[in-house]
């Protein structure tokens, strides 16, 4: 391999992808399979989970296994870990891409039960997750942990105020790993998309309106494609970000440098 190449060689690493089942995490598990890396797909419902996985080995044969678990769940999230050691003998990468947004409209609105989902599932569930691999990662004294933020915790919106706090607190979270863990050779980072064309964004971009009021200002003039966060990971979980922790990646057609 030549010396380019290896700065994003993923060969004999395991990654577990949280929300790998379709959108960012799906295209996040299968560039880094590409990349060499064995992939844990996993999200809610086991169906397509097998799907992705099958359609990863199908190119890359045995670098994808499934393994549903829901992010609310710490015993689920236990039996994930536990699961990918046994197949795989460690984790050396994770990403935390799986997200909830059970509401839209002003903060005033919102129930007790969907702030505290949007909490649990955005912030609270990485952390455990986080708890739950890092030591083996402290102890080989290697690892790359990455949280799948967003622009919103840079910014105020009317909408979607709570998702907002909720990935603020993940840059925060990460800064702190960061400190924890960089003695360690963990390196811990963000990556903060802007609109990204996905179902779990639909009802942004379904609409004509906000769609044409997200892009307008845009120095790219469109809404980002899932393939285009996938890069990021890999770089992030890959030697050429050696020297990189505690930072977030804002990949967002420059829509928050634009007036």
């Amino acid at each position: 391999m030549s010396a380019t190449g290896a700065l994003f060689d993923l060969t004999g690493k395991v990654a577990i992808i949280t929300g790998s089942s379709r959108g960012i995490g799906r295209a996040i598990a299968e560039r880094m399979a590409e990349h060499g890396a064995k992939v844990v797909i996993s999200s809610r419902k086991a169906g397509p989970c097998d799907e992705v996985a099958q359609a990863i080995n199908a190119r890359f044969e045995g670098r994808a296994i499934a393994i549903p678990a829901n992010i609310g769940a710490k015993e689920d999230l236990q039996r994930l870990v536990d699961e990918t050691r046994k197949a795989f003998g460690k984790i050396d990468i994770l990403v935390c891409n799986a997200a909830s947004n059970p509401y839209a409209g002003p903060m005033g609105g919102i129930s007790d039960d969907q702030f505290n989902k949007i909490l649990q599932n955005n912030v609270v569930s990485n952390h455990w997750l986080i708890q739950m691999v890092a030591p083996e990662m402290v102890e080989r004294k290697d690892g790359a942990i990455i949280v799948v933020s967003s622009i919103g915790g840079l910014r105020g919106n009317a909408l979607i105020g709570a998702y907002n706090i909720s990935k603020a607190a993940d840059m925060q979270l990460v800064r702190n790993l960061a400190v924890e863990f960089g003695p360690s050779n963990v390196r811990v980072n963000c990556i903060a998309p802007g609109l990204i064309q996905t179902d779990f964004a639909k009802y942004l971009w379904e609409n004509p309106a906000i769609l044409k009021a997200t892009t307008d200002p845009m120095p790219l003039k469109r809404i980002g494609q899932p393939d285009e966060i996938a890069g990021a990971a890999v770089y992030l979980a890959a030697p050429a970000s050696a020297y990189m922790t505690g930072q977030t990646l804002v990949i967002d057609g420059g829509v928050t440098v634009a007036w």
